[in-house]
């Protein structure tokens, strides 16, 4: 019975109170569907667009996605309502859009916005870009783990040859590619090789933005894995009227508080069952909400 714009809006605001962004955090914005919510197969499941400060720790926000519309045009629903200065805000390719990166330029931030062939003409200039281009930036990154070897290699070009000064994208400066090679150790698995381009409104060092790009995944990790392993939201069949909405925004209110409850050294799942279990400690992690 809750009206879940007005649910959403309080959410935000509370974790306004919450959240201090630090000079040049990135926020990444990501969808997420809610499988469960999804109606005797003939109704799309529930989508959620969420946006995750990567330092903070924390879900700043989430707009849910009209069942006749898409990302594209919840995303900027969502951009409205956060307080974003001098922020990085990093989307994938179905947020690479003029008007969102416009709409982030308006917010006072800066963009890394995934370019794919959704995009045709930029994609090709893109290419063009780093088959012609003389003067790039690199960094390499390398991470040994979990059974495997990740290189990554970010390169960037800020003096365009192929993209037109007078072009529609707001404020760009850069433009990145990363190279990756994933390589299993003990594994008959082949090694994999990825390549993938972002245009950004920032003008920084080739490690800056290879950091900030690696930082966007944590959306994944830290915000949907979690949900779904710790919470059960995919597995969740609420789906009358606001109920998956409105819960989807308890989950959240609930994961902002024990991820930035850290006396004890356990995961979500642990803290979440604690709380059930001890009341003292349920009061540390309510008390958060006044910190």
């Amino acid at each position: 019975m809750i009206d879940s714009q007005e649910f959403e809006s309080c959410f935000i605001q509370w974790v306004s109170s919450l959240a201090k962004l630090k000079p040049k955090e990135v926020v990444a914005i990501d969808g997420k569907n809610i499988r469960g919510a999804k109606s005797n197969g003939n109704k799309s499941a529930v989508h959620m667009v969420s946006a995750w400060a990567n330092e903070n720790n924390l879900v700043l926000g989430q707009v849910k996605v009209s069942e006749k519309s898409n990302e594209i045009s919840a995303i900027p629903k969502l951009l409205e309502v956060l307080s974003l200065q001098d922020s990085i805000v990093t989307i994938d390719a179905v947020g690479c859009q003029q008007a969102i990166a416009g709409k982030i330029i308006d917010k006072k931030a800066d963009y890394i916005l995934a370019v794919k062939e959704n995009q045709e003409q930029l994609y090709q200039d893109i290419e063009d870009e780093f088959r012609f281009g003389k003067t790039i930036q690199t960094h390499l990154w390398e991470d040994l783990g979990h059974g495997r070897i990740e290189t990554r290699t970010c390169n960037v070009i800020t003096d365009f040859q192929f993209i037109e000064p007078d072009n529609k994208w707001k404020h760009l400066n850069s433009i990145i590619k990363i190279e990756s090679i994933r390589e299993f150790k003990n594994s008959d698995k082949p090694t994999e090789t990825a390549t993938r381009y972002y245009i950004s409104s920032l003008k920084g060092k080739a490690q800056d933005f290879q950091y900030a790009i690696r930082s966007h995944w944590s959306v994944e990790n830290k915000l949907h894995w979690t949900l779904d392993v710790a919470f059960g939201e995919d597995a969740s069949r609420k789906r009358k009227e606001n109920a998956a909405q409105n819960f989807s925004i308890l989950n959240k209110i609930a994961l902002n508080l024990l991820k930035n409850e850290k006396s004890i050294k356990v995961g979500v799942k642990s803290r979440r069952m604690k709380a059930g279990w001890d009341n003292k400690y349920l009061i540390k992690v309510l008390n958060l909400i006044n910190v």
